[in-house]
């Protein structure tokens, strides 16, 4: 699944406001400024912050 452009452009991180990118391969929206990734579950982001998890992710 690959999200519209157009959703893209409109989307913001809720913490910062600023613009979000689409990492496919994981289904995520990442705030590479604040180190934060969002969800995708069933084509819905989750734009919570609670919900965010660290990016990149650390092992």
């Amino acid at each position: 699944m690959s999200i519209d452009p157009q959703l893209l452009d409109v989307l913001a991180c809720p913490k910062d406001k600023g613009p979000l990118k689409y990492h496919e391969e994981d289904q995520l929206l990442v705030n590479e400024r604040l180190g934060l990734a969002y969800r995708i579950d069933d084509d819905i982001p989750v734009l919570l912050i609670d919900e965010a998890v660290t990016w990149p992710p650390v092992d």
